[in-house]
Protein backbone atom coordinates (compact mmCIF):
# COMPACT_ATOMS: atom_id res chain seq x y z
CA UNK A 1 0.00 0.00 0.00
CA UNK A 2 1.54 3.42 -0.99
CA UNK A 3 1.68 6.27 1.29
CA UNK A 4 2.30 8.91 -1.24
CA UNK A 5 0.10 12.13 -1.75
CA UNK A 6 -0.49 13.82 -4.67
CA UNK A 7 1.55 16.91 -5.19
CA UNK A 8 -0.14 19.94 -3.31
CA UNK A 9 -2.23 17.89 -1.20
CA UNK A 10 -1.93 18.98 2.36
CA UNK A 11 -0.41 16.62 5.10
CA UNK A 12 -0.81 17.51 8.60
CA UNK A 13 2.49 19.41 9.61
CA UNK A 14 2.96 20.80 6.32
CA UNK A 15 3.12 24.99 6.09
CA UNK A 16 1.04 27.07 3.70
CA UNK A 17 4.64 27.98 2.15
CA UNK A 18 5.89 24.21 1.96
CA UNK A 19 2.26 22.99 0.02
CA UNK A 20 3.32 26.26 -2.03
CA UNK A 21 6.74 24.56 -2.87
CA UNK A 22 5.33 21.19 -3.20
CA UNK A 23 3.14 22.51 -6.29
CA UNK A 24 5.86 24.46 -7.72
CA UNK A 25 7.47 21.34 -7.96
CA UNK A 26 4.34 19.17 -9.32
CA UNK A 27 6.16 16.64 -11.78
CA UNK A 28 8.57 15.64 -8.91
CA UNK A 29 7.02 12.40 -7.38
CA UNK A 30 4.66 13.65 -4.28
CA UNK A 31 7.18 12.03 -1.39
CA UNK A 32 10.33 13.92 -2.83
CA UNK A 33 8.86 17.21 -3.33
CA UNK A 34 7.89 17.34 0.41
CA UNK A 35 11.01 16.00 1.30
CA UNK A 36 12.05 19.21 -0.94
CA UNK A 37 9.84 21.57 1.01
CA UNK A 38 10.93 20.27 4.70
CA UNK A 39 14.71 21.08 3.77
CA UNK A 40 13.40 24.86 2.23
CA UNK A 41 11.50 25.76 4.67
CA UNK A 42 12.65 29.10 6.54
CA UNK A 43 15.18 28.77 8.97
CA UNK A 44 14.12 28.48 12.56
CA UNK A 45 14.97 31.85 14.34
CA UNK A 46 17.50 30.07 16.78
CA UNK A 47 19.68 29.22 13.66
CA UNK A 48 22.36 31.41 12.43
CA UNK A 49 21.69 32.99 9.00
CA UNK A 50 25.01 34.05 7.91
CA UNK A 51 25.55 37.50 6.11
CA UNK A 52 26.23 37.37 2.37
CA UNK A 53 27.32 40.59 0.38
CA UNK A 54 25.14 41.71 -2.16
CA UNK A 55 27.46 40.22 -4.90
CA UNK A 56 27.76 36.67 -3.00
CA UNK A 57 23.96 36.64 -3.27
CA UNK A 58 24.10 38.05 -6.92
CA UNK A 59 26.93 35.11 -7.65
CA UNK A 60 24.89 33.02 -6.12
CA UNK A 61 21.83 33.12 -7.97
CA UNK A 62 23.57 33.67 -11.58
CA UNK A 63 24.76 30.24 -10.61
CA UNK A 64 21.75 28.30 -8.89
CA UNK A 65 19.83 29.51 -12.07
CA UNK A 66 21.73 27.05 -13.92
CA UNK A 67 24.49 28.69 -15.30
CA UNK A 68 28.27 27.02 -15.80
CA UNK A 69 30.62 29.27 -13.88
CA UNK A 70 32.07 30.29 -16.64
CA UNK A 71 28.92 31.80 -17.91
CA UNK A 72 28.65 33.19 -14.37
CA UNK A 73 31.93 34.80 -15.19
CA UNK A 74 30.77 36.21 -18.75
CA UNK A 75 27.65 37.68 -17.04
CA UNK A 76 28.56 39.41 -14.39
CA UNK A 77 32.62 40.12 -15.98
CA UNK A 78 34.06 38.34 -13.62
CA UNK A 79 37.24 36.11 -13.48
CA UNK A 80 36.73 32.65 -13.09
CA UNK A 81 38.86 32.79 -9.68
CA UNK A 82 36.34 35.26 -8.10
CA UNK A 83 33.11 32.88 -8.60
CA UNK A 84 35.16 30.38 -7.14
CA UNK A 85 35.95 32.43 -4.11
CA UNK A 86 32.37 33.63 -3.93
CA UNK A 87 31.23 30.48 -3.82
CA UNK A 88 33.67 29.30 -1.34
CA UNK A 89 32.66 32.06 0.82
CA UNK A 90 29.66 31.57 1.06
CA UNK A 91 30.34 27.68 1.93
CA UNK A 92 32.60 28.62 4.34
CA UNK A 93 29.95 31.16 5.91
CA UNK A 94 27.66 28.50 6.25
CA UNK A 95 30.00 26.18 7.73
CA UNK A 96 30.80 28.60 10.70
CA UNK A 97 27.45 29.00 11.18
CA UNK A 98 26.88 25.09 11.64
CA UNK A 99 24.74 25.03 8.96
CA UNK A 100 27.35 23.22 5.55
CA UNK A 101 26.09 23.68 1.96
CA UNK A 102 28.17 21.81 0.38
CA UNK A 103 26.71 21.18 -2.70
CA UNK A 104 24.93 23.21 -5.18
CA UNK A 105 21.28 21.93 -4.10
CA UNK A 106 22.32 22.24 -0.10
CA UNK A 107 23.29 26.06 -1.28
CA UNK A 108 19.92 26.33 -2.79
CA UNK A 109 18.12 24.99 0.05
CA UNK A 110 20.03 27.00 2.88
CA UNK A 111 19.40 30.13 0.59
CA UNK A 112 15.76 29.60 0.18
CA UNK A 113 15.54 29.13 4.31
CA UNK A 114 17.15 32.60 4.82
CA UNK A 115 15.36 34.41 2.50
CA UNK A 116 18.05 35.47 0.10
CA UNK A 117 16.39 33.73 -2.83
CA UNK A 118 13.09 32.89 -3.36
CA UNK A 119 10.90 30.79 -6.00
CA UNK A 120 10.27 33.68 -7.83
CA UNK A 121 13.62 34.16 -8.38
CA UNK A 122 14.63 30.65 -9.65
Amino acid sequence: MSTHTSPGTATPSASAEQEDIVSELSPVPACLAHAIADRTAPAAASEPRPQLSAREVEVLLAWILGETKGEVCRTLFIAPGTVNTHLARIREKYRAAGRPAPTKAALLARALQDGYLSLDDI
